[in-house]
């Protein structure tokens, strides 16, 4: 003779198993932490155009970077080598003049910020950068 264990169907749980939420909740965290970090970095930026103060009335100098990669010193083309000897020359003599450093749009920006690196080399700690007023 077999035994039944008799159930009912419509018996009700009074507990309820929150461990598989507490997992998924866990996981999505886990993930999102990882994720964040490469997100930020892997993003395409393209810096916007920008309205900035007048150019300074007093003593300043322009250094350009073309969008070949040549350099000029207030409009006359040099080497870096020669830019750089002609900073120091500067700063001697000028110790308050204002360096304004004008890029074209194509260059990489490990080159803007490697001469603005080699300008504050030179002794120069006023550095500006020059950008186009935005377009309305």
């Amino acid at each position: 003779m077999k035994r039944r264990k008799h159930r009912q169907p419509m018996a009700s749980f009074d507990q309820i198993n929150v461990t598989p939420l507490l997992d998924l909740t866990f996981l999505l965290l886990i993930a999102f932490m990882l994720t964040m970090p490469l997100m930020e970095y892997g993003t395409s930026v393209t810096p916007p155009e920008m309205n900035a103060k007048k150019l300074p009335d007093k003593q300043f100098k322009s250094v350009t970077i073309g969008a070949d990669g040549s350099l000029s010193y207030q409009k006359e083309s040099v080497t870096r080598e020669e830019l750089l000897a002609r900073l120091r020359d500067l700063k001697a003599s000028e110790p308050e003049t204002v360096v304004l450093l004008r890029c074209d749009s194509t260059r990489e920006y490990g080159e803007v910020i490697g001469l603005m690196r080699d300008i504050k080399n030179s002794g120069f700690t006023k550095i500006s950068l020059v950008t186009q007023a935005e377009r309305k």
